[in-house]
């Protein structure tokens, strides 16, 4: 999976711009982060990555990095 590609659908799907996002940036730090936004990243890993995650799972992740990792693991 290209990282930036995934950046690019996250930022898409909560609605803001991809820039300044990396690997490494913590999602929930981020001034759009809410239920919405957990909703819609959720909505979109099922659209593009045919991927579930449950919300326990989710909650243990932290970065969008280790979504990405989560994803690749569970294709």
């Amino acid at each position: 999976m290209n990282i930036q590609d995934f950046i690019e659908k996250f930022a898409e799907a909560i609605e803001i711009e991809a820039s300044g996002l990396t690997s490494d940036t913590e999602f929930r730090t981020l001034d759009d982060w809410d239920s919405l936004a957990y909703i819609s990243v959720i909505a979109m890993l099922d659209e593009e990555y045919d991927t579930q995650i449950e919300m326990a799972q989710f909650k243990q992740l932290k970065t969008l990095g280790a979504i990405a990792e989560y994803i690749e693991n569970n294709k």
